[in-house]
């Protein structure tokens, strides 16, 4: 009993020093941050570049379409006709009698804001990636930091080991025993460093010239206090709006498959010399669908508006559960962040010092120690894992709300 007491003991004094060092870490990067520097990070990217660059493409095509559909044609002619010299020159145009590029014009105009609300939406998935990098990266280089203490504490364990196995206080066990901590922490620590290394290459890839030193996202992570879903999010969300967009598009083109399948008439007006005479001449010609009435083209153009109309419906529900799903992750990883913050609280300064007194005075053997360390880095780590998944979950719920402004808010904010 008296073991297990001891045992509970100092886990839970070990874990407590997690909190003296977050509040430090956190204390050290708490500084103003700036929106317009991580916005202009995502539009250098070369991803959003090249998503640029095709709306810019579907802008020029809109304006293109939003232009009158048929050109005036110039005919001429000349022919020898005896010794008479017969010329005419004319000018043909066609009409567009039904109105054909008004509904070009529409089709155009939705094209514009499926564009917009495209590129709108890469950009916010641009900044939660690059965000959550940072989150990433804070919770490496975190463990990698915890690590390398526990390395140093270690080291400083084995010297003391030596000098009391001197002394006769301890035995060659305590000593092995120590000696097996240490290395597997140097794996340990290891694998940290890597992690961070990684994670800093991310956040590198998304954010071309952010440094270690480059404080972006808060250390202590946003604080959005509200995260009740409004009504207007999910009608608002850019993917919805786009899904709309190509639905007004696809009606656009049935309308206009419709109207293609009437011909237009052709106007021309010609005047020249016929044997010495002058000539003066009215044309008009009409196209006769009659082999094909292009029916056939319309009806599917119809069905694709059916389609386009159904997947409005498809994404909205889509979004609608991922919403729900995000905010669920949230609240749950919320819960046991603020449950895991009441309980470290106040316990972080005094649990290292009291656990090496009793490990000095002897109340606790060098074993009992040496676990009471591991359960301290178990600890530790899980306080990492959950901190940064709250800080994920929060990215992630903006981003399915489409409300990544918000955070961009947050970090303008000194």
């Amino acid at each position: 009993m008296k073991i297990f007491f001891k045992k509970s003991i100092c886990a839970m004094l070990c874990v407590g020093m997690f909190l003296a060092m977050l509040i430090n870490i956190q204390r050290a990067n708490a500084q103003p941050t700036s929106t317009s520097w991580l916005s202009m990070q995502i539009n250098k990217h070369p991803n959003i570049i090249a998503a640029k660059e095709e709306m810019n493409a579907v802008f020029s095509n809109a304006e293109g379409n939003k232009q009158p559909l048929y050109n005036p044609e110039l005919e001429t002619g000349y022919e020898r006709e005896g010794d008479a010299n017969n010329y005419s020159i004319g000018i043909n145009q066609t009409i567009d009698w039904w109105d054909k590029r008004e509904t070009k014009e529409q089709q155009a105009n939705f094209s514009l804001t499926q564009a917009s609300k495209h590129f709108d939406f890469l950009v916010q998935e641009k900044t939660a990636q690059a965000l959550q990098a940072l989150i990433t990266w804070q919770a490496a280089k975190k463990q990698a930091f915890i690590a390398q203490e526990q390395e140093k504490q270690l080291e400083t364990i084995l010297d003391l080991v030596k000098d009391r196995q001197k002394a006769g206080d301890l035995g060659q066990v305590d000593a092995e025993l120590t000696f097996l901590s240490l290395s597997q922490m140097l794996n340990v620590t290891a694998k940290a460093q890597v992690q961070l290394k990684q994670a800093e290459a991310q956040v590198k890839e998304l954010l071309q010239d952010w440094t270690p030193d480059k404080e972006v996202l808060p250390a202590q992570g946003l604080t959005i206090s509200n995260y009740q879903l409004s009504p207007q999010w999910l009608q608002q969300h850019p993917l919805v709006l786009e899904a709309k967009a190509q639905w007004q598009i696809a009606k656009s083109n049935a309308q206009l498959s419709m109207l293609e399948a009437k011909a237009d008439p052709t106007i021309g007006i010609n005047a020249g010399k016929n044997a010495g005479d002058n000539v003066l001449g009215v044309t008009l010609s009409m196209p006769l669908n009659i082999r094909n009435n292009f029916s056939a083209q319309a009806r599917a153009a119809n069905q694709q508006a059916l389609a386009a109309e159904a997947n409005v419906l498809s994404i909205m529900r889509k979004q609608r559960f991922s919403i729900q799903s995000s905010i669920d992750t949230l609240l749950t990883y919320q819960k046991n962040y603020q449950r895991w913050q009441q309980l470290m609280d106040g316990r972080g300064k005094r649990s290292g010092d009291l656990l090496q007194k009793q490990w000095q005075s002897g109340d606790v053997s060098t074993t009992e120690y040496l676990l009471a360390l591991q359960q301290r880095a178990e600890g530790l780590k899980a306080g990492i894992d959950l901190q940064s998944q709250f800080q994920l979950s929060q990215i992630d719920w903006l981003l399915q709300v489409g409300q990544i402004k918000t955070v961009l808010q947050q970090l303008s904010q000194p």
